[in-house]
């Protein structure tokens, strides 16, 4: 789920409802609104009906190359221009993304003492990319929308380079991890399609533009798909894990969205760009984080990636509105500015 990033400062409109939002805006939107409430329901069918998705996990894969072709086919050549425009920022950004989740997800594992499946899992979203309603949460939050758009296509781009090394040095004390067949299958899950996509967009740049509003619908009822079977995989073991993986899921989650802004006001980003960075750091890609678990670990590690879509949405739905109810008033919106244009 991505958005068209025309508005970027302070100033941006409140929402995507706004008179200026285009018809992809509103639908990404609506979309990162109910993705929650269509995710939660989906969980809960493959909770009381688990047998309806048996064998379903090796569609996973598959299910997430769709998710993936969608965010390639809103990609467009000003997305890497970007990258080339404020190289200092999304550098910035990618490491704190790649440093922050990664070691937040081993410490959370440590701290409340998980088993080895459930802790593999929660590592292994944290070593995933940025979550691909990131740059959406920014655009509600009024955060840098270009910023956000560079940071998360970057990390996907280096996924298969850093996911897997980065999964092997805090994972491997927990379970056995394949780095070298978890590279195969990012770059036939992940960049393919992402590629496909972005090719589908400059080739049929008409038909494409006209199927916009409708992408990010797909994507949230894919993503749905892939949680039902995942919870559907480890119905039996929900009950007694469930509270202690949503505990793990809120710190991971929580913190990394407080590390993220607080890593780019450090770095003087002024902010706008710093609440950017904190929802590029705080939303995975937990999508691919369940499809991996599933494949290389068991259903049971897939477990804290199908909560985390779910939660990343919420919070980062509740932080994003806390954040524009704060610039409300002149002096709020003049002080942004004045961040904005001197950071």
């Amino acid at each position: 789920m991505r958005t068209e990033h025309q508005n970027t400062s302070p100033g941006a409109p409140d929402s995507a409802e706004s008179p200026g939002a285009t018809a992809e805006q509103r639908g990404a939107r609506r979309a990162v609104t109910l993705f929650p409430v269509l995710v939660l329901l989906a969980g809960v069918i493959g909770l009381l009906t688990p047998g309806t998705f048996e064998g379903g996990g090796e569609a996973v894969p598959y299910l997430l190359g769709v998710v993936m072709f969608c965010m390639g086919v809103t990609m467009t050549p000003e997305d890497f221009k970007g990258v080339a425009k404020r190289p200092w920022a999304v550098a910035l950004g990618l490491v704190a993304h790649y440093v922050i989740m990664p070691g937040l997800g081993w410490l959370v594992a440590h701290a409340l003492d998980l088993s080895p499946e459930l802790a593999a899992g929660v590592i292994l979203v944290g070593c995933a990319p940025s979550g691909t309603a990131s740059n959406v949460v920014t655009y509600l939050a009024r955060g840098d929308v270009a910023l956000s758009v560079s940071v998360a296509t970057v990390s996907t781009v280096v996924a298969p380079l850093v996911t897997p090394p980065l999964t092997l040095l805090l994972a491997g004390e927990y379970l056995p991890v394949d780095a070298g067949s978890m590279v195969t299958d990012i770059l036939k899950t992940v960049l393919l399609p992402v590629f496909a996509g972005l090719v589908i967009r400059l080739v049929a740049a008409r038909l494409v533009t006209r199927a916009l509003p409708v992408l990010p619908w797909l994507s949230a009822l894919t993503i749905a798909v892939i949680v039902a079977v995942v919870v559907a995989g480890s119905a039996d073991a929900i009950k007694s894990a469930a509270a202690l993986v949503l505990l793990a899921v809120v710190l991971h989650n929580g913190l990394g969205l407080a590390l993220g802004y607080g890593a780019g006001r450090l770095a003087r980003l002024g902010k706008p760009a710093s609440r950017a960075m904190a929802f590029e750091v705080g939303m995975q890609n937990s999508g691919l984080a369940a499809s991996l678990a599933t494949a290389h670990f068991s259903p049971l590690a897939a477990l804290p990636a199908a909560v985390f879509s779910v939660w990343h949405n919420v919070s980062g739905a509740v932080v994003a509105a806390w954040m524009t109810y704060r610039d409300r008033g002149p002096t709020a919106a003049q002080k942004d500015a004045g961040e904005a244009q001197n950071p």
